[in-house]
């Protein structure tokens, strides 16, 4: 039985030193420098790679609002679990940013949890995006002592209620326009690439198109098609294609009037989303003569938080081991 919860994400840049290098000169500014090459490894000859991402969290101030997002839905998955009648204490924690795992799993602790239930803010499943923050969590979980990973909530890529929160937005994003320019519109569900080796050996790129499908026939827009982004630019080995910026192209070639893309791999508009879709994608549309419409992530969608407590409500239960899905 589990007596507490760990939201884990990617994480993002806060205003203030996170603490992860001693060499930091701790000035204002550094935050973005540490956050990508804590990322990509704090090696020369990747300099720059983290130059070029900074360089995009500089152009929107220089930190992200990712974690803050990813508190404001631990927040509503409390108060939605407390309604049905499960009150456990929950923490939030990041994989590249404060509070980290071990943090969040103190507290839990200082709660008087110790067997864990780990909700992982990624809706598709490969190496880099899910087996990843298990053994994250399992480590951090290790250093602390006392306190175990006793279940993994199921992801929900199909699930109903992340997919009408998917839909909903898709909805607002377009109620400005005449139906009929909807109907005309391409539309484009965006997922972050991985390198083609870690698509090859795990569920993610079916569990997206899946995910694009079910949202698509649900939106009343089966016709679509699937994109990646935030791809590195240095890479030695091909990542997930097409990239969004082909397909943009591809449109414009089509003779596209419009783009309604959607960013359903992601949960919360944070950087990534905001830079390479609302920035770069969007400029190159709209420099096509193409008109480029945005659905917000899934966020704190009150259907997407129901989907997570019932997650959560399903490790309700004493489980053999950790589940692995």
């Amino acid at each position: 039985m589990i007596d507490g919860i760990l939201m884990l994400g990617f994480g993002g840049p806060t205003p203030g030193c996170c603490g992860r290098r001693l060499t930091c000169p701790r000035t204002p500014g550094c935050e973005a420098e540490c956050f990508v090459a804590g990322i990509l490894g704090d090696n020369p000859a990747r300099q720059r790679r983290v130059d070029e991402v900074v360089a995009h969290y500089r152009r929107l101030g220089g930190t992200s609002p990712y974690n803050a997002l990813s508190g404001i839905q631990t927040e509503a998955l409390r108060i939605e679990l407390a309604r049905n009648g499960v009150r456990l204490p929950i923490a939030c924690a990041f994989r590249h940013w404060n509070p980290w795992a071990a943090d969040a799993l103190r507290a839990l602790k200082s709660d008087g949890a110790s067997r864990i239930g780990l909700v992982i803010l990624a809706p598709h499943q490969s190496s880099v995006s899910w087996d990843w923050y298990i053994k994250h969590a399992a480590e951090a979980a290790e250093s602390v002592g006392g306190i175990e990973i006793a279940a993994v909530a199921s992801p929900w890529w199909n699930h109903p209620g992340f997919i009408t929160a998917i839909v909903d937005q898709l909805r607002e994003a377009t109620a400005h326009l005449p139906r009929e320019r909807t109907e005309a519109a391409e539309l484009v569900f965006t997922a972050h690439a991985v390198p083609q080796p870690v698509e090859a050996t795990s569920f993610y790129r079916a569990q997206f198109a899946e995910t694009a499908r079910l949202a698509a026939e649900a939106f009343g827009h089966p016709a679509h098609r699937i994109a990646f982004q935030s791809q590195p630019s240095d890479s030695s080995i091909p990542w997930s294609s097409p990239d969004i910026l082909t397909v943009v192209h591809d449109a414009h070639g089509r003779g596209a009037r419009d783009l309604v893309v959607a960013a359903a791999g992601f949960l919360v508009d944070h950087t990534e989303v905001l830079y390479d879709l609302d920035i770069e994608a969007r400029e190159l549309a709209e420099s096509l003569g193409i008109g480029f419409h945005r659905a917000r992530c899934v966020h704190d969608h009150p259907a997407f938080i129901a989907a997570l407590a019932e997650r959560i409500r399903s490790v309700l239960r004493p489980p053999s081991s950790v589940l692995r899905q």
